[in-house]
């Protein structure tokens, strides 16, 4: 079987090599990541110019009709330069729930404005007593009249505050843990009785508390079925699993490069490091679980790609060898690093905070690997 990239994928793989290069140096980041919105609004502007956020929409509703192949590129790439932007929150959660449930008129209103840089999103389906369950959903939709009136919370939503649009999981039938009864809704952020606490998470990204008291939105706002969301849900979890596997293990081949060339250059007992054969043993083993991990991340993409029914199993199998491959990849990158590997000026430190945060996102190790023994 022919594993090299495709010309679109390799196209891919040189535009984000270059802009990381150019304009995207660990200091760049930093600045972006320091800001108030936590990312560069003239990057994000770029990115659509130069067709990333299009890559998995289809051209009927405005992008280039791109693979889980050619999206599994991207973040990898945008790990190895330890990207901020809202890519995972606006394309892949956000943007995976309205390419899915939404109606032409709505992609019209909301999809197409994200796919152009011009609207931020956010997926808010987390709440602060469901941890990894989708389907433990609190917050609820009552009908009123041709309106539904919204109340509950959301918890650690991706981009939620600079969001101009909220896309919200919400209870309309059944009992909380219900997979049943859960539905979707498109909310404008600055809808009245809305409020919102953002903050920096430990990685240098953006999330935000979301509060909904009271708050009454049209029957147009509606997505997709009622009751029907969980399997929209699921599925996007799938997209957005592989999507932070495919970043995590850009950020390990990244971490596994650096720690080589920085054992080439610091010198003990008159030799660089790198000549001391336990520490050569380490960096293969880095370099084994790369790869290790890279050609696990083909199988589940791939088998994704297809509609494969053991998809779910390789998803969850990615998943539960980043949290375990990344943490040990991560935690030699330091310990070869010495004291400055945990240090706030080295960017190592940073590419293994992210690490840490994709082991907790949407289910850790542990939980994925009680879901394969079920």
């Amino acid at each position: 079987m022919d594993f090299s990239l495709n010309e679109m994928q390799a196209m891919l793989v040189d535009s984000i090599e270059k802009f990381v290069a150019n304009d995207y140096d660990f200091e760049t980041r930093q600045t972006y990541a320091g800001s108030e919105q936590g990312f560069s609004p003239e990057v994000w502007k770029t990115f659509a110019e130069l067709g990333w956020t299009a890559i998995p929409f289809s051209e009927e509703d405005g992008g280039i009709g791109g693979t889980p192949l050619d999206l599994m590129v991207v973040m990898q790439q945008f790990g190895r330069g330890l990207v901020v932007e809202p890519y995972l929150a606006n394309i892949i959660l956000a943007g995976g729930v309205l390419r899915r449930a939404a109606s032409d008129e709505q992609k019209e209103s909301w999809l197409q404005p994200i796919i152009a840089g011009e609207r931020q999103a956010a997926l808010a389906f987390v709440e602060p007593q469901s941890r990894y369950d989708i389907a433990d959903v609190a917050l609820t939709a009552t009908a009123d009249g041709d309106h539904w009136v919204l109340n509950g919370k959301k918890g650690v939503v991706l981009n939620g505050g600079n969001a101009d649009l909220l896309v919200v999981s919400a209870r309309t039938a059944g009992d909380q843990t219900d997979a049943g009864g859960i539905t979707l809704f498109a909310v404008a952020a600055d809808a009245d009785g809305i409020t919102r606490k953002s903050y920096p998470t430990v990685d240098g990204h953006q999330a935000a508390e979301i509060e909904f008291k009271d708050v009454k939105v049209d029957g147009d706002a509606l997505l997709g079925e009622i009751g029907q969301g969980l399997t929209v849900l699921d599925a996007v979890m799938g997209d957005a699993v592989l999507a932070v596997c495919a970043e995590a293990v850009g950020i390990m081949q990244v971490m596994t490069e650096k720690t080589i060339e920085y054992t080439k250059d610091r010198v003990q007992f008159g030799v660089p490091i790198s000549s001391f054969q336990a520490l050569q043993h380490r960096m293969v083993d880095m370099f084994t679980d790369c790869e290790l991990s890279y050609s696990l991340l083909l199988w589940a993409t791939m088998l994704a790609s297809e509609g494969d029914e053991k998809a779910d199993r390789a998803i969850s199998s990615i998943k539960y060898q980043i949290g375990e491959i990344g943490r040990k990849v991560g935690q030699e990158a330091v310990q070869l690093h010495g004291g400055m590997g945990v240090s706030w000026e080295l960017d190592i430190a940073h590419y293994f905070k992210r690490l840490t945060a994709i082991d907790q996102m949407f289910g850790n190790a542990d939980w994925h690997l009680d879901k394969l023994a079920c």
